[in-house]
C-alpha cells in the first residue's frame, strides 16, 4: 500500500533523472505527503500536450463517477487494467509520481511503528500512477500498488509499483 510518501529531491535532480526537458519550477520539500493533497506528478495533460511536471489531487474519482463514488488513493496492479473504474485512465492517462521514499507502519507492542522505505542509493523513486479529470474539472490520481517484495514484504503485504 502507499498511504504516505516523501518528496524532497530538488527539481533539477528529478528532471535530470528523466532525461527530459521539463519546464523548470520550484518544489518545496515535503517529508510527509498525505492523501487528499496536491502532489507532484509527471504526465501528459492531454493527448497532444508535451510531458509536464505539475500537480494533481491525490485521490481518484473520474468525472463520470457519481457523487458518492469511492475516491481511492491506490489502484492495484492486478485490477487497474480491467476494472471499469480504472481501465480508461490506465489506457490513456498514466503518470509518474516522484518520491524519495514511502512510509509503511508495522504493529509493534500495540503501537504502529513507521518505516521509511527508499532506494539504497537514496535516488528518487518513480511510482506508477493513473490520473483522470475529477468531477470538479481538476486532475486526480491514484498510485498503483503491487504485492510487496524484498525488505518491504517484512513490513506490509503491498507496496507502490516503482518503475526503473
Amino acid at each position: 500500500m502507499c498511504g504516505r510518501f516523501a518528496l524532497y529531491s530538488p527539481y533539477p535532480k528529478l528532471s535530470q533523472a528523466l532525461r527530459l526537458p521539463l519546464e523548470a519550477r520550484e518544489l518545496a520539500p515535503r517529508y510527509n505527503v498525505a492523501p487528499g493533497t496536491w502532489i507532484t506528478v509527471v504526465r501528459h495533460p492531454s493527448d497532444d500536450a508535451p510531458l509536464v511536471m505539475d500537480e494533481v489531487w491525490w485521490s481518484y474519482r473520474p468525472h463520470w463517477a457519481k457523487e458518492k463514488a469511492p475516491e481511492p488513493i491506490n489502484a492495484t496492479v492486478e485490477k487497474v487494467a480491467t476494472s471499469g473504474y480504472f481501465k480508461g485512465a490506465f489506457a490513456h492517462h498514466r503518470c509518474l509520481v516522484p518520491a524519495d521514499g514511502w512510509y509503511e507502519w508495522l504493529p509493534v507492542e500495540g503501537k504502529k511503528q513507521p518505516h521509511f522505505l527508499c532506494r539504497e542509493d537514496r535516488e528518487p523513486i518513480w511510482l506508477a500512477g493513473i490520473w483522470s479529470e475529477r468531477p470538479d474539472g481538476k486532475p486526480g490520481c491514484a498510485i498503483i500498488t503491487e504485492p510487496a517484495r524484498g525488505v518491504a514484504e517484512e513490513i506490509h503485504s503491498r507496496m507502490p509499483l516503482a518503475l526503473d
